[in-house]
């Protein structure tokens, strides 16, 4: 009898080893932070794919699991502070808004120094991102200010200007003020008597709202999610072109803790989340246009020979930004001449050779 009882309870025992896990998964906490509100598009996809995807490919292996901690819309940042939030550690992985630090990311306005070439995000964001990964120089730029770079987000399809008054040409923007941000506002230097306005997007419709402004540069998606047609109901189409603004980062110190396997899946889904989200801003682009005009907006499609006009008679930034990096002994010349290509090979040909006097 004795036998028999030590016989089961051993039996026992090795059923309720089984049915433990060999190896429980590591709980990695990962705070992420935006300024922006989780309506906008990019924070909206970030966690809704970059987060899930991330989890369902650490699932694999079972090795890791990740406790995220997501915090939006000024909860911890407010928009032109991720940069400086992600640096100091308070949050450990952000996206960062880069046209609002044109002076410690320069070369993140590759594409901002070249408009009128390709109004479309997918391209520009490849582009962009494989230029950050074949030259030094954008990765360095992160560095200072303790972050590693993952990849580059479009999530704009193109800049259009809207207004608060009617508007057919370039001839009802002299005079005006224009809200901007960052490299866009040298846009305006073509244009007799305009003058940029610096401001971020959740500030706009107060901007045009109080008549701080006349005028506004954004992208429908943004001008249908801001309601931008109650305050600026006149879009002129001028395709200013897409710009890269959103660089997916991590904190230097956090980044040097974390398991190869973890980096290697961040690294991976960033890509993604890349070409996922520069999907979308197309995708959603002609729906947000017909929303901007169902809430009352009127889109006027621009004259080609303006535009044409538009381009060739801003100073060309591009050759400015280039030289400017020169300076730093970084190769500027030759990043904008790689991105050029990129894009023409892509089959966008620009309105003007940005990389000519």
């Amino acid at each position: 009898m004795k036998f028999k009882i030590t016989s089961q309870l051993v039996a026992a025992a090795f059923v309720t080893m089984a049915a433990l896990p060999t190896n429980a998964a590591e709980t990695i906490k990962a705070v992420v932070i935006d300024g922006y509100p989780a309506k906008a598009m990019w924070v909206r996809e970030f966690s809704g794919f970059f987060i899930p995807e991330v989890d369902k490919r650490l699932a694999v292996t079972g090795n890791y699991e990740m406790d995220w901690q997501e915090s939006y819309g000024g909860s911890i940042v407010k928009p032109k502070g991720v940069l400086e939030g992600v640096k100091l550690g308070l949050g450990d992985i952000g996206i960062v808004t880069t046209i609002f630090h044109s002076s410690k990311l320069p070369s993140q306005a590759l594409a901002a120094v070249t408009p009128f070439v390709a109004a479309d995000a997918r391209a520009v964001a490849k582009a962009v991102d494989e230029i950050a990964k074949e030259f030094p120089t954008m990765q360095k730029e992160f560095e200072k200010q303790n972050q590693v770079y993952l990849a580059t987000g479009v999530v704009l399809d193109t800049y259009q200007m809207f207004s608060r008054d009617p508007i057919s040409s370039t001839n009802d923007i002299k005079g005006g003020k224009v809200a901007g941000a960052g490299m866009n506002m040298r846009y305006l230097e073509g244009i007799e008597g305009a003058v940029g306005v610096r401001g971020g997007l959740t500030d706009f419709y107060s901007m045009l709202q109080t008549g701080l402004v006349d005028h506004a540069m954004l992208w429908p998606e943004a001008a249908k999610t801001f309601k931008i047609a109650e305050v600026a109901p006149y879009m002129l189409r001028a395709d200013l072109g897409a710009v890269n603004s959103k660089t997916v980062t991590v904190n230097a110190d956090y980044w040097k803790k974390l398991p190869d396997e973890v980096k290697a899946v961040l690294t991976e889904v960033a890509v993604e989340y890349r070409d996922h989200v520069a999907g979308i801003a197309m995708d959603a682009a002609a729906a947000s246009r017909d929303a901007y005009e169902a809430a009352g907006g009127t889109v006027v499609e621009m004259d080609p020979a303006d535009r044409s006009g538009w381009a060739t008679g801003m100073p060309n930034i591009a050759l400015e930004w280039a030289a400017t990096l020169e300076k730093k002994g970084e190769p500027g010349t030759d990043m904008l001449n790689a991105y050029l290509d990129k894009l023409q090979a892509a089959g966008f040909t620009p309105l003007r050779n940005w990389a000519a006097e």
